[in-house]
């Protein structure tokens, strides 16, 4: 008899407003070094949708901050699980810039208190020794939160946790700059319990790597049009070939060592849940993934997708797509007990990780 971490709720929020590639083609395009591009925006666009396969994607609406898209996430998750929100032992908020205002980029950053601590608020829970903490960890955020959560209830100090993964990248990114058209908003939550058993589910095992080396593929930097530039407000840039190369080599590597720690194999897996970051990318990682097993062929329907109509909405990706599928929302893909799944994520720090998780 065991003690294992079983997800007992999910939940997400997606933002109001829909911003369609359509929309882009009336924005003026610079390259990093401050000149404008010379191709039309009509076909910056289209190229963008065909390198991403993005179409879509959400934004908050100017009335909404990070906290409340956490909130509407969470409300949902705690209402899925069926328990007092008073009970909780922890609340772990994944972000990546944390409560952001309507306004001007970097004048609407806070993080203190935490995003956490005000969601602690917002969902007017008074316990004090339900503990309220930030996890900063890039896109795998959420991921890594779940991760300290899985070592929290395994050790015996917590029972019920919420995990949370929110942000509003929208009011970060330089929209002078193509790559811009990737990022998205939104939130996803989930409840994680302590739960005994004879047999192993829930969270079987993961890995997480660091690598350094790579620290400035994803950085914050002034927009690449001079007068706005001149403004030093800053914004998401990222070195997108070398980041695809990156995640293309190390990511099934990743993946393949978490399995193998639990002695699983790619077969046994029935879904693989991945950071939405860009669609062409992580099909590639699929197929190589299972070109790690020896397998040509990829089975069909193993990888649900959300990025074409949500866009890349960092540490929200994986719980929204955990979610969607719980709640059948997303055509022909389905999870039942007894299926094992992988959650995974790849992005700034250079940070990956990867959970297995088995559905009781």
């Amino acid at each position: 008899m065991g003690i294992y971490s079983i997800v007992t709720g999910t939940g997400s929020y997606l933002p109001p407003v829909e911003m369609k590639n359509e929309t882009f083609t009336s924005y003026e395009f610079y390259n990093s070094d401050g000149t404008l591009l010379e191709t039309p925006p009509e076909q910056i666009v289209q190229k963008f949708k065909e390198i991403t396969t993005i179409e879509s994607r959400r934004y908050a609406s100017d009335e909404q901050t990070t906290s409340d898209l956490a909130l509407y996430a969470s409300e949902k998750a705690l209402e899925s699980a069926k328990i007092d929100r008073e009970d909780l032992d922890y609340i772990i908020v994944a972000h990546n810039f944390g409560e952001t205002q309507p306004g001007s980029n970097s004048n609407s950053i806070s993080t203190m208190p935490s995003l956490a601590s005000r969601l602690k608020a917002k969902l007017n829970i008074r316990n004090p020794f339900s503990v309220a903490y930030d996890v900063v960890f890039g896109c795998p955020g959420w991921v890594q939160a779940m991760i300290q959560a899985d070592y929290y209830i395994k050790s015996g100090d917590a029972k019920k946790i919420l995990v949370v993964g929110s942000d509003i990248l929208s009011r970060q990114s330089d929209p002078h700059d193509r790559d811009s058209m990737i990022y998205a908003d939104g939130a996803g939550a989930v409840i994680v319990e302590g739960r005994e058993s004879d047999i192993p589910v829930g969270i079987l095992g993961h890995i997480t790597r660091s690598d350094a080396t790579y620290v400035d593929m994803l950085f914050m930097n002034n927009s690449y049009k001079r007068d706005l530039a001149e403004n030093k407000e800053i914004y998401i840039k990222m070195h997108g070939r070398k980041l695809y190369q990156y995640a293309l080599e190390n990511v099934p590597t990743a993946i393949k060592t978490g399995l193998d720690r639990v002695n699983l194999h790619i077969n046994d897996v029935k879904k693989v849940l991945i950071h939405q970051a860009n669609g062409k990318m992580d099909d590639a990682i699929l197929r190589r993934l299972f070109r790690l097993y020896g397998i040509r062929e990829v089975p069909y329907g193993v990888m649900p997708m959300s990025i074409s109509w949500l866009g890349n909405s960092s540490v929200a990706t994986v719980p929204t797509l955990l979610d969607l599928v719980m709640r059948g929302k997303m055509n022909g893909h389905k999870i039942v007990s007894g299926d094992n799944i992988i959650l995974t994520s790849v992005g700034a720090g250079m940070n990956i990780n990867c959970i297995t998780y088995k559905l009781p």
